[in-house]
């Protein structure tokens, strides 16, 4: 019955079924959390576990069937991992081995060339949240001087039951698409900390209500717009046939336009878990109550930052959070900054997917934020171009910024989303290759030009700090 409905559904839509499921899923957090307001706030622990896990396990079976099972021995597994091998550097390696291990077989046996919803997009969700597990009950046995604040609100001060591992994993706000948070945060929600009003259920319905309305928001404009920006589109002969400029200039709005694919999925989940409470963020400066603990995007600052580092940093936030906590703070005793950056960039790139167009992409944001950075310190260190930056030409300046910015986030995209090396290598050959020689021309100019705007004293301050 079920089947047959959802076929209709997707036919009228004009969506494909596993798209209308993911997002119908999403949506169904809403009154799952509702649910858990209003009769379960107040149940013993046990209770709520199992309510998370039923719940959850029902939304992955809705949307993958008997393919849940993937999940479901990762879950297993992990549990097993820590009762047995216990608070020992061999657990998390182990865990980190085992966990993506399993997402990168998914992703090879079940690839092809086409952005397909299938249970490995949960699963590299739930990898990270896993080996995060393992991190946060190895951290739970050092001594406390040893872990900075962020590791001592995280770790684990006994391995947690079975049950409560299932409840943390298909918790009904971040199975499918997260956001990322701790096993730590899901036990305060239990236990029901996470509220405004004390031993009651947060007043979260107005802030829930406001994400849920701005993700739909996003929602709609992705799916009036998104047919005039198909991907294929950059496969034709139409598109090689149209002016330089207005591949350029396509390349742009297809980026903006695509993004609001993960911006809208994001922000309504994230409206789900302020819903429950786990988006409860305490007491902000002005002593108003925050409810952005599970916030994966700030949209603001993605529409209106002219930084390529702006954008990065007010987009998948708790995914790039959980990556700087795990992978490139824990490198510091390599003692090299850009190493770890590097190797951080590299995992994220594996952990998206096995196409060359992940690393293309990821690689390229290395070297268009370390431009960047350049030529922010150039703006700064010369007195000219500061002038310049604070005139009244900054209107001009920050359009002209824009633009370039939205171009050249759009660059990388390229191969995220096409994957293929055949694929993303036509589109830039058609460009020239131009944000290449973009941002390598900015890489080796930018010494030559800070000899000439920089003051030679403020040079050779730069050299002895």
């Amino acid at each position: 019955m079920a089947a047959p409905l959802m076929e209709k559904l997707s036919e009228s839509l004009g969506s494909p079924e596993p798209a209308v499921r993911l997002i119908l899923s999403v949506l169904v957090g809403y009154p799952c959390a509702l649910l858990y307001r209003h009769f379960f706030f107040h149940q013993p622990p046990t209770v709520i576990h199992l309510y998370h896990a039923i719940s959850g396990l029902s939304l992955a079976a809705f949307n993958f069937g008997t393919q849940l099972y993937h999940s479901a021995l990762c879950v297993l597994v992990q549990f097993l991992m820590m009762r047995l091998m216990g608070r020992t550097i061999t657990t998390v390696l182990a865990s980190f081995m085992f966990q993506m291990t399993y997402l990168l077989s998914g992703y090879y046996y079940t690839a092809t060339e086409e952005y397909d919803i299938k249970w490995t997009m949960p699963q590299c969700v739930l990898a990270l949240k896993l080996i995060g597990l393992s991190f946060d009950y190895y951290d739970g046995g050092q001594e406390p001087s040893k872990l900075n604040e962020e590791q001592k609100r995280s770790a684990l001060a006994k391995v947690p039951s079975l049950l409560e591992v299932i409840g943390f994993s298909y918790f009904y706000g971040g199975f499918l698409v997260g956001p990322q948070f701790t096993l730590r945060s899901y036990q305060r929600l239990v236990k029901g900390e996470l509220t405004d009003c004390p031993g009651q259920p947060p007043n979260s319905v107005i802030p829930a209500m406001k994400r849920f309305s701005l993700g739909l928001l996003c929602l709609v404009i992705y799916a009036i717009f998104s047919p005039h920006y198909p991907d294929s589109y950059y496969l034709t002969d139409e598109y090689d046939a149209q002016p330089f400029w207005y591949r350029c200039v396509f390349i742009l709005l297809w980026a903006k336009v695509i993004l609001y694919k993960y911006v809208s999925c994001w922000v309504i989940a994230e409206g789900v878990c302020i819903l429950s409470g786990l988006g409860y963020n305490g007491l902000g400066q002005n002593g108003e109550h925050q409810w952005d603990a599970c916030a994966n995007m700030k949209v603001w600052t993605f529409e209106t930052t002219p930084l390529f580092t702006g954008t990065i940093a007010s987009f998948n936030i708790n995914t790039n959070a959980w990556v700087a906590r795990h992978v490139f703070k824990r490198l510091k005793f390599l003692g090299n900054k850009l190493l770890s950056q590097v190797t951080a960039l590299a995992f994220l790139a594996i952990w998206h997917g096995t196409h060359s167009g992940y690393l293309l992409c990821f690689s390229m944001e290395f070297i268009i934020v370390n431009v960047e950075r350049q030529a922010q310190a150039l703006v700064r260190d010369s007195p000219l171009l500061t002038r310049l930056a604070n005139s009244s030409l900054y209107p001009l300046i920050y359009l002209v910024q824009q633009f370039i910015h939205w171009l050249f986030m759009g660059y990388p995209l390229v191969p995220f989303c096409l994957f293929t090396y055949d694929k993303w290598l036509r589109v830039y050959s058609s460009i020239y290759f131009c944000g290449h020689i973009f941002f390598f021309t900015l890489y080796l100019g930018i010494p030559y030009l800070r000899k000439v705007l920089v003051p030679r004293k403020e040079r050779s301050e730069k050299k002895e700090d």
